[in-house]
């Protein structure tokens, strides 16, 4: 046992430090971001609070990486069911309605956002089985078993409802069953019933039609422009007039003159998109394509079925966010709650990331065996 909670400098020497790097850009990145759009209300308030997140997140990783990723899959089913078992709570006894979904859970002081680590409880879940089935998806007792792991905690999620969470559970889904060799047909069907669930729930009680108007509302979002189309136009008026080099640090009009709501958690994209122009919004995709590129090659050299499925399914959830995100602050996207990974302040979404880059990077460590 001691040997897996000991780092071996022959393990410290396969650790993925550009990964690391990377991620402290977009943190550092993300939180000049978010002090340039909060600094006139709340002064430093918010980038300090992002800045402890990073050294948290940073010795969050430390202590995963102490730990063969391996050993997860042994309380796999506690960290599951511990997930099932907040988003109950969150469902029932402690939920926070906030932008209209129940998404939040406040106990005392502390207010969390269940659905982000009910998200890893499910990867690592399915993972997990995928693993034990030999990667036989295929099979049909084996693809039910799975689905229905993945639908218990979606179920949840919807009848909050939080739609972006729903699409970001899905689409984790999708890419650990299409690394694990699915057959086409049966992915083709599931997107099919994916547009089937949605119609039934847009047209169920569950729907208000506070959620149908934010959802379509970057289709035409001049029809209302003082209410739910202001957000959008705002924020393309900021970015679209931002020029190659943008209006720069802290000269942001539309950030600064508070047009923008939410834009340090799911709109910070476009304080980066007005004050740091299309140089700024480039840096960031090049940013975030080298991190998932590294994901990607450490889940193809994994050593086990476990280790590479695992990773997929959080490139999976990351990628969705991303392309959701920035997707729906220049309007070819619906606007949901969803943050922009190591980017957007919250603390729920920055440590959820965190954990998952620990573990992505416990499984590149460990991917050759190690002699001691």
């Amino acid at each position: 046992m001691l040997q897996k909670v000991t780092v071996n400098k022959k393990l410290v020497k396969e650790l993925d430090f550009w990964s690391i790097i990377v991620v402290i850009a977009l943190v550092v990145f993300g939180s000049l971001n978010i002090y340039s759009a909060t600094h006139m209300k709340s002064g430093t308030y918010y980038l300090k609070a992002q800045l402890i997140w990073l050294v948290v997140g940073l010795l969050l990783i430390c202590v995963i990486l102490l730990f063969d990723y391996s050993l997860i899959k042994n309380y796999a089913n506690i960290i599951y069911w511990f997930g099932i078992f907040l988003l109950i709570l969150n469902d029932t006894l402690f939920k926070v309605t906030v932008n209209g979904a129940s998404s939040w859970m406040k106990i005392g002081p502390i207010q969390l956002q269940p659905s982000e680590f009910a998200r890893l409880g499910m990867i690592i879940m399915i993972a997990k089985q995928l693993d034990d089935m030999e990667g036989n998806i295929n099979n049909i007792r084996n693809f039910v078993k799975l689905t229905i792991y993945a639908l218990i905690p979606m179920v949840l999620i919807v009848i909050q409802p939080d739609m972006g969470m729903t699409m970001i559970y899905f689409f984790s889904v999708l890419g650990m069953y299409f690394i694990s060799g699915l057959n086409l047909k049966i992915i083709g069907g599931g997107m099919a019933g994916l547009v089937g669930l949605v119609a039934i729930i847009w047209n169920s009680p569950l729907m208000e039609q506070y959620w149908k108007t934010r959802l379509t509302s970057f289709l035409n979002p001049e029809s209302d422009e003082l209410g739910s189309g202001n957000q959008l136009i705002s924020s393309l008026i900021g970015i679209g007039s931002s020029g190659f080099w943008g209006k720069g640090f802290l000269k942001g009009t539309q950030v600064g003159g508070g047009f923008v709501p939410e834009d340090h958690t799911d709109f910070i994209f476009s304080v980066v998109g007005e004050e740091w122009g299309i140089v700024g919004a480039a840096f960031l995709v090049i940013l975030y394509f080298i991190l998932l590129y590294r994901f990607v090659k450490i889940s193809r050299e994994s050593k086990d079925i476990f280790g590479s499925v695992l990773c997929i399914g959080i490139v999976a959830s990351m990628l969705f966010s991303i392309l959701q995100n920035i997707g729906m602050t220049i309007g070819i996207m619906p606007i949901t709650g969803i943050t922009l990974p190591f980017m957007s302040y919250g603390g729920s979404s920055m440590m959820t990331n965190f954990i998952g880059l620990g573990l992505i990077l416990s499984v590149g460590m460990r991917r050759k065996k190690i002699n001691f």
